[in-house]
């Protein structure tokens, strides 16, 4: 029941330590095979994994609350043509143009160009794009807090959601991408944060042959 300041008890279950400690390395497991896919299959998606990956990416933590991050869905194949001719102009400025030497040396060994064939071959894109400020039906702005923070770890969970149903994905990050806020129609007040590519791999897919850093390379822990 809630009491007169709006909180409410923490549903919360205490597990034994050694039903963490295998959930914890079974999470890992899981996700330790997660890679990121270029190559899809067209098969399509139902919707209520989508749905349901989403509403998971919708309980991340975020800054006062605010939640500030839309999700746009895209099926469409007129829609996904548009944002491939787009987002494939803005690489090849990248990789002839903008990109250092040194970053294009980094990319190298992930076999990437300028073409994209994926964002037209996989069933699914989700556009995730940041909101600045939240607008109310009465056009009442409320400004959000700790945005890119918030969408970044909401884009994390979204990301482990779909790999746990069983679903590949790429993260795609064109720069700029203003075009995404004009093919989508979305509102001045969101910004494209991130393009997330959603579907099966093809049967055929290969992966760049790299490897994770170990537990002592990225964690320190003081006690």
């Amino acid at each position: 029941m809630a009491d007169s300041k709006g909180f409410i008890p923490l549903n919360f279950s205490v597990q034994e330590q050694q039903d963490m400690e295998q959930s914890a390395k079974l999470f890992y497991e899981q996700l330790s095979t997660r890679r990121s896919v270029r190559d899809f299959s067209d098969k399509p998606i139902p919707d209520s994994v989508l749905e349901h990956a989403i509403l998971a990416a919708g309980t991340a933590p975020s800054g006062a609350n605010m939640q500030p991050w839309q999700f746009v869905v895209v099926q469409n194949p007129e829609i996904k043509a548009q944002i491939r001719q787009a987002a494939e102009k803005e690489e090849r400025e990248l990789y002839e143009h903008r990109a250092s030497d040194e970053w294009l040396d980094a990319l190298a060994p992930l076999g990437t160009d300028a073409n994209k064939p994926f964002l037209e071959t996989a069933p699914a894109l989700i556009a995730i794009f940041l909101k600045k400020v939240t607008i109310d039906a009465d056009g009442t702005k409320h400004k959000n807090y700790y945005t890119s923070e918030s969408v970044g770890i909401a884009t994390g969970v979204l990301v482990a959601a779909l790999h746990q149903a069983g679903l590949a994905t790429l993260t795609h990050t064109p720069s700029p991408m203003k075009f995404l806020t004009e093919i989508l129609q979305r509102p001045s007040h969101e910004r494209p944060f991130l393009l997330l590519v959603v579907g099966y791999p093809a049967e055929d897919a290969l992966v760049p042959n790299i490897q994770r850093l170990p537990l002592r390379d990225i964690a320190t822990f003081l006690k």
